[in-house]
């Protein structure tokens, strides 16, 4: 109905805007890569057309008047106090028009909706700042973290080509399937933004939200956290990969075999006895890639959310209460998260260790990888 409305407009313009519609620019959407994102273009660009057609015809009319009636022609207004067919046209038109827009709107809503008889099923879960990925059928889950280089953020090397979007782990799905995703948050609101997908669904802690996406195209597609969830909002890229089928089945096999191998590597390495200036050179790995943003690179951290670690009272008083808060997080202050199931015991001791033991800090205390059991609940 909207597009029989449209032709009438112009089918040149039409055709102007579905060829833009298509061209991935600074100018317009990112190119669509699946039905709800081709659908939602389409709804956009249809709109879009309606609104200028009908700035060219007010304008059009508003100027004529102007400069046909103006005064210095000797024109005198017309003294009447209402038109009822004028105003009946007026009122008729812009109903119809919401109208013939409503429709193509409403099914595409209920198309975005529509998550049942998903080929493969997804838990995405935010946290400040980063996502976990879970597949729920085959029991796999890693996390996807910023990787873009410290030093760009801090302008100290030139910006890559995909500044703060790009992860050391991305979503991979595979394509023409039906993926299903269910979005919650760890520790505030977020929101999962792929702009080629046509999805932006929130991410609330205690609640699972759920949408869903068939991508119809191989390739690397990027987006963002959209909701303002910290200090570090804008340094929760997503980005999702997307595989023939037959390569998918092939990285599905390799996340088992490295889950595997991992975990029996990470209880081994849980077993060892490590020392001093072992944990520290670990814990300064971890701490710039998880503590930095936060706390800073030289331990002042951003007070009051962020409290000093250098000669802070947390960083340097109790060695149990170090460990307690790193592991379990704080009650205090929700700014603090547990880590506990985000590193592992040799990460967790290891930063630990670090902290203790860096900028200023001259404890000489030392936590290994078994302690951290202990203070898990």
């Amino acid at each position: 109905m909207t597009r029989t409305v449209l032709r009438c407009f112009g089918g040149s313009m039409l055709c102007m805007a579905a060829g833009l519609a298509h061209a991935q620019n600074a100018y317009t959407l990112p190119a669509p890569q699946t039905p709800i994102a081709r659908e939602i273009y389409g709804l956009h660009t249809e709109v879009l057309l309606i609104c200028v057609a009908i700035c060219v015809v007010v304008f059009a009319a508003l100027f004529y008047l102007i400069v046909k009636y103006r005064r210095s022609r000797g024109q005198e207004p017309a003294r009447f106090t209402d038109n009822k067919a004028l105003a009946i046209t007026w009122t008729l038109i812009p109903v119809l028009i919401l109208v013939a827009v409503a429709f193509p709107a409403t099914r595409a809503v209920f198309a975005m909706k529509d998550t049942s008889n998903p080929d493969i099923t997804i838990k995405i879960t935010g946290y400040q700042w980063k996502w976990r990925y879970d597949y729920l059928s085959e029991d796999i889950g890693f996390y996807s973290t910023l990787s873009t280089p410290r030093d760009q953020i801090e302008n100290g090397a030139p910006k890559g080509t995909n500044y703060l979007l790009e992860v050391d782990n991305p979503l991979v799905v595979p394509v023409g399937k039906k993926i299903r995703i269910l979005v919650t948050a760890n520790d505030v609101i977020h929101s999962w933004w792929m702009p080629a997908f046509g999805v932006k669904q929130d991410g609330i802690p205690g609640f699972v939200r759920d949408s869903w996406f068939k991508v119809e195209s191989p390739g690397v597609y990027r987006g963002q956290c959209s909701e303002l969830c910290g200090k570090d909002h804008g340094f929760m890229p997503v980005v999702v990969q997307a595989l023939p089928e037959k390569e998918y089945v092939a990285w599905i096999a390799d996340q088992k075999v490295n889950k595997h191998a991992s975990a029996e590597a990470g209880a081994a390495a849980a077993g060892k006895v490590y020392t001093l200036e072992e944990l520290k050179a670990e814990g300064e790995k971890v701490y710039t890639k998880t503590c930095v943003a936060c706390h800073q690179a030289n331990g002042q951290g951003l007070p009051p959310a962020f409290p000093a670690l250098a000669h802070g009272k947390i960083a340097t008083g109790p060695l149990a209460g170090t460990v307690d808060i790193v592991v379990n997080g704080s009650a205090k202050n929700p700014a603090m998260v547990a880590w506990k199931n985000q590193l592992s015991p040799v990460e967790l001791a290891a930063v630990i260790t670090y902290v203790r033991n860096s900028f200023g800090n001259q404890t000489a205390d030392l936590v290994q990888p078994k302690d951290i059991a202990a203070t898990s609940h």
